[in-house]
């Protein structure tokens, strides 16, 4: 007879090799964006550091950041930088909805595609 824990851990190993693949993949999307946009690809993985420079690429002033701490409004906030982001890399609305809904697809298109910087609109 298998005991509960270890039916526990062949359902839980599954799950945790998917979350460690998306988390390796997040970080290599975000540090390819990071240096096509002129920032350095580090940047993506210190924590505060990484919204700066998010700002930065979307709306040209890295400082805006501090929104981010406003209740509230940081939802709002983080929804327009989103397409703010889309539009810095010559994307149009639909391409922000699509990050904004489909991250984990879209991201990747942004970095490994042929996306090129052109700075906040």
């Amino acid at each position: 007879m298998y005991s509960y824990d270890v039916i526990a851990g062949l359902f839980t190993l599954p799950f945790i090799m998917i979350y460690l693949a998306l988390t390796v993949l997040g970080i290599v999307v975000m540090w390819k964006i990071f240096e096509k946009a002129g920032k350095p690809g580090w940047g993506s993985l210190i924590p505060i550091y990484n919204f700066y420079c998010i700002m930065d690429i979307a709306w040209g002033n890295g400082w805006l950041f501090l929104i981010l701490f406003v209740p509230f409004v940081n939802g709002i906030f983080g929804i327009i930088t989103i397409f703010k982001f889309a539009m810095a890399f010559g994307k149009g609305i639909a391409f922000g909805f699509g990050l904004l809904l489909l991250g984990v697809i879209f991201y990747p298109i942004l970095a490994f595609g042929d996306a090129e910087y052109i700075g906040p609109q």
